[in-house]
């Protein structure tokens, strides 16, 4: 029966002849195996409670994982034991034999850390659990001859289960009955082309109805079945990739290797190269002194600074307080790096109806065209009530028409139905043949562009219907039985079905969003080209005024993706004709976000960067996508898009810190070891300045609003900041030390003091030059930083704590002066990679406008 708008993808027509000819074949097969029992399924017990209860206490069910986060143990587990973590006990170990206790104050910080972190993604699994439960798929299942809804853990082995269009597979079996029942086998075996399933075959999980209805019984479930298998592999068609995370990955290993000949640099240059020297305080409550005490603690503060200690936490959270928030607007994430993905997206590939427009429409009018011989078994609504009623699985195009029928007070004929073809995407037509007292009648239902001559009345007046946005179907007499290999014949247009589908009030706004934030925006349907560009001129979308046929769209790949790029509204378009268009936009370097919710959907939705599935939508739509908007309103998009580039954003500016913090403590310890002196730092100092000026800020600024798009290259932008600045403040602080040593052999606790000061000094304008653009509050925040530091210099309790001493003014203004010098440098860096990078992206955009120009070749 008539599909979804949207699902109506078909093939170019040949008129009045017949279906396409590279078509015949299989639609030849498909209405080959309809049969005059197709009106409904046989009547079947299924199992009954007691053997349902049996078979679960067997253990016989489908106990298949479920996907949308992961458990308690396993957060906990992924929390603590970390790489991080290990190096931080190793570090605290020592620390803990020699002490003293102030000097380990940073396994404190890593504790805290990894607690927020177990209970911010505890709090995300709740939430993800909770929506998960709103989305889950209920299969049908018969049990006690009754037809009734389950979990998918619930069914058992032996199951009857009932499936319709948009349906999935959830468990392999073995059709017991079938109506016309097609399945797409795409995502398993690679196959484009919908598979026709009779009773006696197979049918496996993982893959989706397309056209028909049908029943199957269940012979593998949980990890037995094929879906199950594959996902226990991860599933091989689409996880997304988390570049973020790769490149913190990345950077962790290059900072652990940097750790061990560091490490031992300074141990063997405090021990044999007179770098060493006796403590100011003498050995009390166990604290341990000597050169090696002194070494190991020069040691362990060098290698506290090196670790980014918070970035990984901050990461985690990101994410989970992303997750939460996104929950709040009925948004489910079923992959969570596709938070990630969403800071790229700069292309929405958006289907029409359900998603631009309302997913109800209604029966507008019944324009008769005269094409019948008068009696009621060739009245138009006649007709369509009787179509209506043989249709087991209505879609909103056939409830539309059962409504309409049904508020006009039309009651059903009860005709026989002799034979049925169930709505199929390739023939973009369903039909019913049926026995009247007036004799046999042949009806299809479908679009007018594939059922009619494009020249013909019919045609024209529904092109004229479909410019103003309305959705016409064709209703018109075969010749042929529907379920004949000649199907449908010649045809005799009867008359236009026009259903009406009004645009979201949201949807303008909306677009204007992605308009304002250089997100453009595709509308991609099924639907007749002039439908398409009329709903795009509706909520201003440009260049909606020029939709495209994609019937027409080139058959080279390069030529369709230019093509995909330009225009903005495409109709007549078919599955596979999505998914390439999704493909040339990617292979043209674009990140892309599809929306859908129909069957036809899913190969798009698992091509693009981002699927996002309605939560009205196909149970196949909905579990192949990242994220599933449950209330199924594209005015989130925006939202969704929003804390996508919150999330990437932020992290990018922690991790600049957090690098520059490693890396300024490389070139001192470096610097150091070379030196032969003895380092600058007690564990409790480093602890002071990493808390100070990336620790507490990258907090806040971790959850702060940022609306930047995100560009690929994190890692190269990332150390492209940190590098310059680390290494020109870890310089800055060796300048300071050297200055105010003096060529003594002992720093004093002032000579200490005042290499703290050049650091934090220094690293706070880093952190103001990564917090812009400034607003209030981050203002507050480094101030606030700087009044913590004064006080720990000032107070006694400070001073006593951390070891600081800040009586001598010299040593002060020192620190005060080369950190300016410092300042200034940084800022010069910061200032010309701006530049250099604006350039460069100003060269690569008029290189882009060049190559979209007519007559331009690549070379």
């Amino acid at each position: 029966m008539p599909e979804h708008p949207d699902r109506d993808d078909g093939a170019p027509s040949t008129g009045r002849t017949g279906t396409p000819g590279s078509l015949r074949a299989m639609d030849g097969a498909v209405r080959g195996a309809a049969s005059p029992q197709l009106a409904g399924p046989p009547h079947e017990n299924g199992l009954s409670a007691a053997e349902v209860a049996d078979r679960v206490a067997a253990g016989r069910t489908n106990d298949v994982p479920v996907r949308a986060s992961r458990s308690v143990v396993q957060i906990v587990r992924g929390n603590v034991f970390t790489r991080i973590n290990a190096m931080i006990a190793v570090l605290f170990a020592i620390i803990a034999v020699i002490g003293p206790v102030q000097d380990g104050l940073f396994a404190l910080v890593i504790l805290v850390n990894t607690l927020i972190g177990i209970v911010q993604e505890l709090r995300a699994k709740r939430t993800l659990d909770e929506l998960a439960i709103v989305n889950a798929a209920r299969p049908r299942v018969v049990r006690d001859g009754a037809t009734v809804e389950v979990a998918t853990q619930d069914i058992v082995l032996d199951e009857v289960l009932e499936v319709g269009v948009g349906d999935q597979i959830v468990v392999d079996g073995v059709v017991t009955w079938s109506g016309g029942l097609e399945v797409d086998e795409s995502l398993l075996t690679g196959e484009a082309d919908p598979v026709v399933k009779q009773p006696g075959e197979t049918v496996m999980s993982g893959s989706f109805v397309v056209a028909g209805t049908g029943r199957f019984r269940a012979t593998k479930v949980g990890r037995h079945a094929y879906a199950a298998r594959l996902a226990e592999e991860a599933s091989r068609f689409s996880l997304v990739r988390s570049e973020l995370r790769s490149g913190i990955d990345r950077m962790l290993t290059w900072i652990t290797y940097a750790m061990f000949p560091i490490g031992a640099l300074l141990i063997y240059s405090q021990l044999f190269m007179g770098g060493h020297v006796a403590m100011d305080a003498p050995a009390a409550n166990g604290q341990m002194s000597g050169p090696l005490a002194d070494a190991l603690r020069g040691m362990v503060a060098a290698l506290v600074s090196m670790i980014p200690e918070g970035l990984i936490l901050l990461t985690s959270i990101a994410f989970a307080v992303g997750v939460v928030r996104l929950g709040r607007q009925k948004c489910l994430v079923q992959e969570l790096p596709a938070i990630e993905g969403l800071a790229r997206v700069d292309v929405v590939c958006a289907d029409k109806t359900g998603t631009l427009t309302e997913v109800g429409m209604k029966l507008a009018e019944v324009r008769d065209l005269g094409g019948h011989r008068g009696g009621a078994a060739d009245d138009p609504s006649s007709v369509l009530t009787a179509l209506a009623a043989a249709d087991p699985d209505h879609n909103a195009s056939m409830a539309a028409i059962a409504q309409g029928c049904e508020a006009s007070g039309q009651h059903d004929p009860n005709w026989k139905v002799t034979a049925v073809a169930p709505f199929s995407s390739a023939r973009k037509w369903s039909g019913a043949s049926v026995a009247t007292p007036e004799g046999d009648r042949h009806w299809v239902l479908g679009a007018t562009d594939v059922l009619a001559e494009p020249h013909t009345p019919a045609a024209q007046e529904a092109a004229r219907l479909a410019s103003q946005g309305l959705r016409v179907l064709l209703l018109a007499r075969a010749s042929v039985r529907v379920d004949s290999d000649e199907a449908p014949g010649t045809v005799e247009p009867v008359a236009l079905v026009v259903l009406d589908q009004k645009v979201r009030q949201d949807a303008g706004p909306t677009l204007d969003y992605f308009s304002d934030q250089g997100v453009d925006v595709k509308i991609v349907s099924g639907d007749h080209a002039a439908s398409v560009g009329a709903v795009g001129r509706e909520v201003d979308l440009p260049g909606a005024e020029d939709p495209v046929d994609a019937r027409e769209l080139p058959e080279d790949h390069d030529k369709l993706a230019r093509r995909a790029e330009e225009a903005s509204a495409f109709g007549r378009v078919t599955p596979e004709r999505k998914r390439e268009l999704v493909r040339g936009l990617r292979d043209r370097g674009r990140t892309v976000a599809m929306t859908g919710d129909g069957v036809n959907d899913v190969l798009a939705l698992k091509e693009a960067d981002i699927g996002v599935a309605m939560g009205s939508g196909s149970p196949a739509s909905r579990s192949v996508a990242q994220l599933v908007l449950l209330d199924n309103r594209f005015a989130v998009l925006p939202r969704v898009v929003a804390e996508g580039r919150r999330v990437i954003g932020n992290i990018e500016r922690v991790a600049s810190l957090f690098l520059t913090k490693t890396v300024y403590t490389m070139v001192l310890a470096a610097v150091v070891g070379l030196l032969a002196v003895s380092y600058p730092f007690f564990p409790r100092h480093a602890t002071l300045i990493n808390a100070v000026t990336f620790g507490i800020p990258s907090f806040f600024l971790a959850l702060a609003p940022n609306t930047d798009l995100a560009q690929p290259g994190f890692v190269t932008r990332t150390l492209r900041l940190a590098i310059p600045s680390g290494a020109i403040a870890g310089l800055a602080a060796v300048t300071t030390y050297l200055l105010v040593l003096g060529g003594q052999s002992v720093p004093t606790e002032a000579d200490r003091t005042a290499v703290v000061i050049t650091l934090c000094a220094t690293t706070l304008w880093v952190l103001l030059l990564v917090a812009k653009p400034y607003v209030w509050w981050k203002v507050l925040l480094v101030a606030s930083m700087a009044g913590l530091l004064t006080l720990a210099m000032v107070t006694p309790a400070g001073q006593w704590f951390f070891a600081l001493d800040v009586s001598e003014p010299a040593k002060v203004v020192t620190a005060l002066v080369v950190a300016g010098v410092a300042i200034v440098a940084i800022t010069v860096v910061r200032v010309v990679d701006d530049r250099m990078t604006a350039r460069a992206h100003a060269r690569r955009e008029t290189e882009r406008h060049a190559e979209e120009q007519p007559g331009h070749e690549k070379v």
